[in-house]
């Protein structure tokens, strides 16, 4: 049985919502009756209204948020969902290469959420901003370093902006571990690299990415209006130390 956010009508902005954790993020919100409006750099197919932009380009944001508002109204939610970066080592990388990522997985955030802010400051219901985060801002993250760095910012801009933009505003962040998408053999290899990586979580798999939009859609619901500056963890428990595999103390097999 669904479970009745409070999200019906709701107008959504999920940023990079086409494929992989925000296709799954853009599917539950959809299924809370939200009007969803997702974006990517390139057209793709999708269920909810569909509005190409570079997250990146100022002008092309400012157009975005305000041909929402145009066309529905307002703007209730946004998810900035967009992020990533390739696997090359931090000697290895270029400035430019750095500087994109950085851009990317924070500078973009920010600017989506800049124009978001201005329009919810004008509503009397306000609005909800989700930042999804990484456990790589936690931990180190090593083939991504700019990425984790870029993330740890995220973290800290999100406690930021509550503080900032209350009480109209909430800002929360989801610091999401290791998710099964169409996209995992780039990641991890194989299917059975994919379910090894999966078996060194302590729930024993990856996250769907529906579950990861469950948790994005709480933060936005009414069930979390006093939610606001907090980053919750969304990693199955995490990692199990790896000194643990090692040590052979209290070990039954010892």
């Amino acid at each position: 049985m669904k479970t009745d956010l409070g999200l019906a009508g709701a107008v959504v902005l999920v940023t990079g919502g086409v494929r992989g954790v925000g296709r799954g993020i853009s599917a539950v919100f959809l299924a809370q009756g939200a009007h969803v409006v997702t974006c990517a750099r390139r057209a793709a197919a999708t269920d909810a209204e569909f509005v190409a932009c570079d997250v990146r380009d100022e002008e092309q944001v400012s157009a975005l948020v305000d041909g929402i508002v145009s066309r529905h109204g307002r703007l209730d939610v946004v998810v900035n969902n967009a992020g990533g970066a390739p696997y090359v080592s931090a000697a290895e990388g270029s400035p430019r290469l750095h500087e994109k990522v950085v851009q990317l997985n924070l500078l973009a955030p920010l600017l989506v959420s800049q124009y978001a802010n201005a329009v919810m400051q004008r509503q009397d219901s306000g609005g909800s901003i989700v930042m999804i985060s990484s456990v790589s801002g936690t931990r180190p993250s090593p083939g991504t370093a700019a990425y984790g760095a870029a993330k740890a910012g995220l973290d800290n801009l999100t406690a930021s902006l509550a503080v900032e933009w209350a009480p109209k505003v909430r800002v929360n962040a989801l610091d999401v571990g290791m998710v099964r998408t169409e996209q995992s053999h780039l990641h991890y290899g194989s299917e059975a690299a994919v379910e090894a990586v999966g078996k060194t979580v302590p729930l024993g798999r990856l996250a769907e990415p529906e579950e990861i939009g469950a948790c994005a859609a709480f933060l936005a619901s009414p069930l979390a209006s006093y939610v606001s500056g907090a980053t919750l963890r969304v990693h199955g428990g995490g990692e199990v130390p790896a000194f643990l595999a090692a040590a052979d103390v209290n070990r039954e097999d010892a």
